[in-house]
């Protein structure tokens, strides 16, 4: 479902889109997809997602759902209204599904982006950092909203949503 309107001079546009389950572990950093998917596996996991336009400062905001909430900074922060650079991701992803490539990483400033076949992966760049104390057993610390998974055509249909939102508020 697609709508837009405008609220309190934002333009907005809604798109509810299924996401797929992860199949298959990425290679890169295993060790976190097993406590990612814990649950995804077994439950129809969506992913909806809202665009905003400033009209007043011209800025683009992207928010995503819960357990997706990263990939709304990424569009936000890293891609912005540059269409060049969502073109770019955009033409990794058909090669991708070309078998051209079998893995792509785009290092942000802030958020780093993996693609493999089956998935894209966003992920605060903060986590890549070891932890310098040993946390208590059954712990662990919370990053649920600095990374994210979801499958690779889904995030391609919301690259499409976002480069068309940009396009028309441009």
């Amino acid at each position: 479902m697609k709508s837009v309107l405008m609220l309190n001079g934002y333009e907005v546009k809604v798109n509810r889109h299924k996401s797929a389950a992860l199949s298959e572990a990425s290679n890169f950093a295993k060790d976190r997809l097993k406590l990612a998917s814990v649950g995804l596996e077994q439950r129809d996991n969506k992913m909806e997602y809202e665009f905003r336009r400033n009209s007043l400062t011209g800025t683009y905001l992207a928010t995503f759902s819960m357990d997706h909430e990263v990939l709304g900074q990424w569009f936000s922060e890293e891609l912005g209204p540059v269409l060049a650079k969502v073109q770019q991701v955009l033409d990794v992803i058909k090669d991708i599904q070309a078998d051209k490539l079998t893995s792509w990483r785009l290092v942000g400033n802030d958020f780093t982006l993996e693609l493999e076949r089956e998935q894209a992966r966003v992920f605060a760049n903060t986590l890549g950092f070891e932890q310098e104390y040993e946390l208590e057993e059954d712990m662990s610390l919370y990053d649920a909203e600095s990374e994210a998974y979801c499958g690779l055509e889904d995030f391609e249909q919301a690259l499409l949503s976002w480069y068309e939102f940009v396009q028309k508020g441009s």
